[in-house]
């Protein structure tokens, strides 16, 4: 890729000074005053002088200031190239979107949030710290939805996750059918490691596959199903709306089927996680994350052709203009 680029662009700032000297220049002093003995003198001197510059010489000078100031900045044009060998794991992320998601027993920055928006910044978190993995996206609730297929833009893996809302799909939590959906997708790589991570909240209500059927399909094709439970134990504090329409917390009762996520994980060869608040779910995002870890390599070539004599020859031409506007006539 061709570009254009200055070595130091932070000296690019000195040119901020050069209306400065405008002001400076431009401020009226006392008027100059000569006295001559005879007035054959002055007119000697006024005779002297070839032509009349005015305000040229001044921007003349300014310019050659610019031109030097861009020639410190070192300017460069070339090529870089930079070639990235994927990391051969492709994950995909299956992320609960029912209803149940708006409790809120997690917390960010301090306050009380829900856990469909704690998970997405936690996410969010997990998916830049993988730059050379393909990620894919999969929310479910009541059945599963595919958000984004697995990608390297993970610009766009990111803002497609700012999309997730509980309510885009209708309510229910089809674990089973979630693991098969993303198997689905993630058989058909041809990664050396493939892995889902499955974050919910619930039981299994929804769908038509088991999540214990589908992880046996998972195991025959080789793909990792990391399970995460999210939520407090007991209860915990959801929003609702009363008879008169008001908002306000309540607590519900929390059912999570943490002995068929541990099965489900254990039957793929991977591991099942409980967050019970924000800091064990980025604790368990990390260990993940370290689990599944390959080393990268990062090949950077780059070749830049140095500009800053274009400049100050520039500059010296511009020199060389001012002096002959200014040069007086020898008597």
């Amino acid at each position: 890729m061709n570009t254009f680029r200055f070595a130091y662009p932070q000296v690019l700032w000195l040119l901020a000074l050069l209306p400065l000297l405008i002001f400076l220049r431009g401020k009226k002093g006392p008027a100059p005053a000569l006295v001559f003995s005879t007035t054959s003198i002055a007119r000697a001197i006024s005779d002297g002088r070839k032509s009349r510059p005015g305000r040229v010489p001044a921007i003349l000078r300014l310019l050659t200031l610019a031109l030097l100031v861009m020639a410190l900045a070192r300017p460069q044009f070339g090529n870089t190239t930079t070639n990235v060998k994927a990391s051969g794991i492709d994950i995909l992320l299956a992320v609960d979107v029912s209803g149940s998601m708006e409790a809120r027993d997690f917390t960010l920055n301090g306050q009380p949030t829900s856990r469909l928006e704690v998970v997405k910044t936690v996410v969010s978190r997990f998916i830049r710290e993988r730059p050379n993995d393909r990620i894919g996206l999969v929310a479910f609730a009541g059945r599963p939805y595919l958000v984004c297929p697995l990608t390297l833009d993970h610009d766009w893996l990111q803002k497609r996750l700012d999309t997730l809302k509980t309510g885009m799909i209708e309510d229910g939590t089809a674990i089973g059918s979630a693991i098969a959906s993303g198997t689905n997708r993630l058989r058909r790589s041809k990664a050396k490691s493939r892995i889902l991570i499955l974050l919910t909240d619930g039981m299994n209500n929804a769908g038509k596959v088991a999540p214990l059927t589908a992880a046996e399909a998972a195991e025959t094709v080789r793909i990792k199903v990391y399970t995460i439970g999210a939520g407090t134990r007991g209860e915990a504090p959801m929003p609702v709306v009363d008879a008169f329409g008001r908002k306000r917390l309540a607590m519900v009762r929390v059912d999570i089927d943490e002995e068929t996520l541990r099965q489900v994980a254990a039957r793929t060869g991977a591991q099942y996680f409980r967050a019970t608040n924000t800091k064990s779910l980025e604790k368990i995002y990390k260990e993940i994350n370290k689990l599944e870890t390959t080393t990268r390599k990062i090949k950077h070539f780059s070749m830049y052709r140095e500009l800053f004599g274009y400049p100050v020859l520039l500059a010296l031409l511009l020199v060389g203009v001012e002096l002959v506007l200014t040069r007086r006539r020898l008597p």
